[in-house]
C-alpha cells in the first residue's frame, strides 16, 4: 500500500443501522459514561487519571470514530493500520453500552468499517483481539466473517493487575460476510 493517502479526517460511513463518524469534543462524556458502565469496564484495562475516553481517545497511532445509532452514541470503534507492504493489515477494537449490546449493532459496526478498510483503503487482512470470556464480542465477530487463529496468553492487563488471555481473531478480504 505504498503511497495510501492519509485517513480522511471528516470520513462518515453507514452501515445498515449504524453510523460511524469522527468523535467530536462534545463526545467525551458519553464515551466516557459508557466506557464506565461495568458491563463495558470488565473488559478494559484500568484507566489513568485522565479518565477512559481520554485514554481511548490518546495517541497518534489509531483513528477513532463515535458509534451511532437513531442519532445517539453508543459506543466507539477504532483502527490501526500497518502499512509496511509486506505486513500491511489493520486492527479493529470496540466497544459499545450495555443498552446497544445483543441488538446487531456491533456486527454491523464491524461489518461497515471492515467493508471500507477493504474497498476503500486496500487492506487483505483485519484483525480483532477480544478477551477470550468475552463470548458476546467473539459471536458479533464471527457473524461477520471473523475466524480464530489462536489464544494469546497472558496479553493484557484486566484493571486489577492480574493477565488474562485474548483470542486473536482475523478477516481475510474474501471472508466478509
Amino acid at each position: 500500500m505504498p503511497g495510501v493517502a492519509p485517513f480522511p479526517a471528516d470520513l462518515v460511513l453507514d452501515g445498515t443501522v449504524v453510523r460511524l463518524r469522527p468523535v467530536l469534543p462534545g463526545d467525551h462524556g458519553q464515551l466516557e459514561a459508557i466506557l464506565t458502565e461495568p458491563s463495558v469496564a470488565r473488559w478494559w484495562t484500568a484507566t489513568s487519571e485522565a479518565g477512559a475516553a481520554a485514554d481511548w481517545l490518546a495517541g497518534d497511532e489509531s483513528i477513532q470514530f463515535v458509534i451511532e445509532s437513531g442519532g445517539v452514541v453508543v459506543g466507539s470503534l477504532q483502527i490501526e493500520e500497518e502499512l509496511d507492504p509486506d505486513y500491511e493489515f489493520a486492527s479493529i477494537d470496540l466497544f459499545l453500552a450495555g443498552e446497544a449490546q445483543g441488538r446487531g449493532l456491533g456486527p454491523d459496526a464491524i461489518r461497515t468499517i471492515s467493508r471500507y478498510l477493504i474497498e476503500g483503503r486496500g487492506h487483505h487482512r483485519l484483525t480483532i483481539d477480544p478477551n477470550v470470556a468475552n463470548d458476546h464480542a467473539i459471536r458479533a465477530y464471527t457473524k461477520v466473517g471473523f475466524k480464530p487463529v489462536g489464544v494469546m496468553r497472558a496479553y493484557e492487563r484486566n484493571a486489577d493487575g492480574s493477565w488474562h488471555d485474548n483470542l486473536l481473531m482475523e478477516l481475510l478480504a474474501g471472508e466478509l460476510t
